[in-house]
């Protein structure tokens, strides 16, 4: 854990080679982060930027695209599954997550079938299959922690995705007959970035409604109290200059909670941060707030749908970009 009393715990939402041969395995001896996340974004990033990746890929010619994809994701997750293994066997978290195919978004039955087949591929434990938050997804997430595969949900961006998010992995929990580690992944800044030039035309408060709407689906997913279940805030990186850069770190640090974020992002919540609580908010504090931006015509839940839309679409983007490359 980063901060053993609130038992929050601190992930890097990152995965390169050269990253975890060297700087990943300083940030844990340090005792910064104790986990890691990756999706189909930042593996686009790396295996396309990254020098690290080509003498693999060499010996890989005969393989189709999402072989490839695979077999270099594969790899790279297990290098992390087995640096963070000390720490999952001390019962300190040490996952490390990958997504399945984001373009199965919509297929429950094969997103059950590739994220069984991945987790086996990877032969790891401590490494949690990433499933987005959709009507496929739930059931998949259901099945996949029935037979005790730890479950990343993943573009979670409202109340009624975590509760079904919750719902799932109770029901999964149930029916394996033990704890089974889950997080719900609430994704915080791109609802500012999306809302906040709307709201300071109107003189309400910007950089609060991506604050608010995470705090209050962390109440709801504490108050389920799902074995094994945490929230997990992520897209805590800062695009507004005028912010820290660990700002969504700190304004939702929480107990029983995780936090993703970038490395710039979390070296500098380590350097800076106030490290102090800052969940639950008053319920009374969250409704003004959303009372404010309906009374001023805006559309919340219009905008949670495109956002939930737009980023399923990025992942896809991504993931398409990676095949076409290779």
């Amino acid at each position: 854990m980063y901060l053993e009393d609130l038992k929050f715990s601190l992930w890097a939402d990152f995965i390169e080679r050269d990253y975890l041969d060297n700087e990943f395995k300083e940030l844990i001896q340090k005792k910064i982060i104790n986990g890691a996340t990756s999706n189909p974004a930042i593996f686009k990033s790396a295996i396309l930027t990254s020098q690290a990746y080509k003498e693999q890929l060499a010996s890989l010619s005969e393989l189709t695209p999402k072989e490839k994809y695979e077999a270099l994701a594969i790899y790279d997750i297990q290098k992390a599954a087995d640096i963070l293994k000390p720490l999952h066997d001390m019962g300190d978290d040490g996952y490390v997550s990958i997504e399945v195919d984001p373009f199965l978004c919509d297929d429950a039955k094969a997103t059950i079938e590739e994220g069984k087949r991945l987790f086996a591929s990877i032969g790891r434990k401590n490494v949690m299959i990433k499933v987005p938050a959709t009507s496929a997804g739930y059931i998949a997430m259901e099945e996949l922690t029935s037979v005790g595969i730890p479950v990343n949900a993943t573009l979670i961006f409202s109340s009624t995705q975590a509760l079904a998010c919750a719902k799932a992995f109770e029901a999964g929990v149930k029916k394996f007959g033990s704890k089974v580690d889950t997080v719900i992944s609430i994704f915080v800044s791109r609802i500012d970035r999306a809302l906040d030039g709307k709201l300071a035309e109107v003189g309400i408060p910007t950089a609060l409604t991506g604050i608010y709407n995470s705090a209050a689906i962390y109440t709801l997913i504490e108050d389920m109290e799902v074995l094994g279940c945490r929230a997990l805030f992520a897209s805590t990186g800062v695009k507004d200059d005028s912010l820290p850069a660990y700002y969504y770190v700190d304004e939702l640090l929480a107990y029983n909670s995780v936090n993703t974020a970038p490395i710039d992002t979390i070296k500098a919540f380590h350097e800076n941060g106030k490290k102090e609580q800052a969940l639950p908010i008053a319920q009374e504090v969250i409704v003004s707030h959303f009372d404010a931006i309906e009374q001023a015509g805006i559309d919340f839940d219009a905008l949670v749908q495109e956002q939930i839309r737009d980023g399923l679409q990025a992942f896809k983007d991504a993931f398409g970009e990676i095949l076409e490359s290779l």
